[in-house]
């Protein structure tokens, strides 16, 4: 287990495992610049609740805030930015881009790495433990729990199971490989 990487990934999903969320960063994407009050009245929000969603993308890194007199804009970061949210942000605008649904689509895969033992499951599936019991033994997880992540994993195309054999599935969506990638960092 690695946890210096590991906080940032599970907590950065759950941000992203909210459909709402994920319709803020779209429109701060195709209108950079969003106030508070512009991203509430466009998607029907309380201003609060618009607020809370600007917030918590900003402090996983996946927004830049900046004020301007009274009030404050949000944008995505530059894509000079250097910082470790850079690389999901460009996945997400990627599938923003080409995805008909795209919000189902990011918030599919984002639910995939929102409990930190699911990356500890990803990991020991790609180092090698192929079965059942020798997941369980790298992991520790009990035998219900881990049941619970790896059937998350395989619902969500991160991890495949064929004939009692784990291993970690290709990814095709460019944010899932960037989920992928950062799982094993």
């Amino acid at each position: 287990m690695r946890p210096s990487h590991q906080p940032t990934l599970w907590r950065t999903c759950r941000v992203l495992a909210n459909r709402k969320r994920l319709q803020i960063f779209a429109l701060a994407i195709r209108r950079p610049g969003q106030t508070v009050s512009a991203a509430a009245e466009h998607l029907k929000l309380s201003l609060p609740a618009a607020s809370q969603y600007l917030r918590a993308l900003e402090a996983r890194g996946l927004l830049t805030c900046r004020r301007v007199g009274r009030r404050v804009e949000y944008r995505p970061p530059s894509a000079t930015a250097d910082d470790p949210a850079r690389e999901i942000v460009t996945a997400l605008r990627l599938v923003f881009r080409r995805k008909a649904k795209p919000v189902e689509t990011l918030f599919r895969m984002a639910t995939a790495f929102t409990h930190p033992r699911r990356l500890d499951v990803f990991r020991a599936v790609k180092n090698g433990a192929d079965s059942f019991d020798k997941v369980q033994a790298v992991t520790g997880i009990s035998r219900r729990a881990l049941l619970r992540h790896l059937s998350k994993l395989e619902a969500r195309d991160f991890v495949k199971s064929e004939i009692g054999v784990y291993t970690i599935a290709n990814q095709a969506n460019p944010f899932g490989r960037v989920l992928a990638h950062l799982a094993l960092k």
